[in-house]
This record gives structure tokens, sequence and C-alpha cells, in this order.
């Protein structure tokens, strides 16, 4: 049974969003077209980015807990992580779209993203030498300032409260793949490529990779809606 656990874990993520995106007051499946419009051109650039990571031993893969198919060097798991978390997460940004009807966090938007920027560019280039921690921090900080300075788009506001509460499930599922509540992690870091900070077993830059993936599927998410 250990085989299946990020088997499972994928398809878990998956379940419910997948079986209400049908609901009439959302209608998320009527979104799909940008969605995986979205999730495709974050596919080009996250799995080349994965198979180069484990391919150098910045993080891994525990065989324990995998079937065994591989792609590129990456277990299948890891391709369906990329295509039912993004899914999951964009559901939960449509979800908080129709019930907070006031973009709350438009004031703040800009100057949160300004703040981002400086602190992921500081600390990328400081740690220039650990591959997860400075790829990831340099990279989200350069998409937050195309958004900022150059697209000035309007929904950042609505990406940040969607990130936010997905930030609960990825932890969950995050902390299950990292070896919260498991003998032996699913997913390995090399801490000397990151900044060996855990939130609880989940190493921090996480949590900015999930914001840099899930901002380049809303970007072509909310450029196909045309809705501002």
């Amino acid at each position: 049974m250990e085989r299946y656990y990020y088997l499972l874990l994928d398809l878990g993520s998956l379940a419910f969003p997948l079986m209400a995106s049908f609901e009439p007051r959302i209608r998320f499946a009527s979104n799909w077209r940008g969605l995986f419009s979205g999730i495709a051109a974050m596919a080009v650039v996250f799995i080349a980015w994965d198979a180069v990571f484990t391919a150098n031993g910045v993080w891994g893969f525990n065989p324990r807990y995998l079937i065994g198919v591989h792609l590129i060097g990456m277990p299948l798991e890891e391709w369906l992580f990329f295509l039912f978390i993004p899914y999951s997460c964009m559901f939960l940004y449509e979800v908080m779209r129709h019930f907070v009807k006031r973009a709350v966090l438009s004031r703040i938007a800009r100057p949160l993203s300004i703040a981002l920027i400086i602190v992921l560019g500081v600390v990328g280039l400081f740690h220039i030498d650990r591959l997860y921690t400075s790829i990831t921090f340099l990279c989200t900080a350069a998409f937050l300032a195309y958004h900022v300075f150059v697209a000035k788009s309007p929904w950042l506001g609505r990406f940040y409260m969607g990130y936010a509460v997905s930030l609960i499930p990825f932890f969950v599922v995050n902390g299950i793949l990292t070896g919260w509540l498991l003998p032996e992690p699913i997913v390995w870091y090399n801490d000397a490529e990151n900044l060996g900070i855990r939130l609880n077993t989940i190493p921090i830059e996480d949590s900015m990779y999930l914001l840099f993936f899930l901002l380049i599927v809303t970007t072509f998410y909310e450029r196909a809606l045309k809705r501002y």
C-alpha cells in the first residue's frame, strides 16, 4: 500500500475540486480553457526545473512511496502534481472570487508585492550559492516585478487572497510529502541547497515556489477570461 501514497495524495487533492467543478454557482468547468493554458505554460517552466533539480540532487523521491513509473527521471506522481495541485488551487481561487465579492486586498497588493520583490531579491542574491533558494526567490521576485511595474495586473489582490487560502491544503499535502505523519519523507530535500528553515517539515522556499507557479497559471487564466 505504501507505494501508492504519493499517487493517493495527488488523487485526493483533485477529487473534491473536480467533482465541484460543475457546481452551477461557480461553474469552474466553463473556465477550463484558460485554466489548462495556464497549467501548460507553468508546466513548461516547472517540469524542466524539476527535472534539472532532481538530476542535480537538489531534491529527490523515495521509491518506497512510488508506483515506479518514471519519465525523464521524475516519477509519474510528480508529473500529476503539476496538473492536479494547480487545478485544485485555481478552483479555490474561483471559490474566493464568488463568495468574497469585494477585492479586499486590492489596496495592499502593490505595496505587498514590492515588499516581496525586495525581500526575495535580497535573500536570493545573498544566498546565490543555494540553488533552490536563489532560483526560487529571484524568479518569483522578477515575475512579481513584471506584474507590478509592467503589466500592472489589476487582479493581484484577488490572487493573494486565493494564494493565502491555497496555502492551507498545500501545507497539509506538502507536509505529508516531506515526512509529516510518515516514517520517511516521500520527497527529500538537500538542505545544502536551501536555507534550512522548515515550516514543520516543509522548506520555507516551497511557499514561494507555490506563489511563483500559481502566479504563472493565474496570468494565463485571467488573460483568457478577460475579466479586467
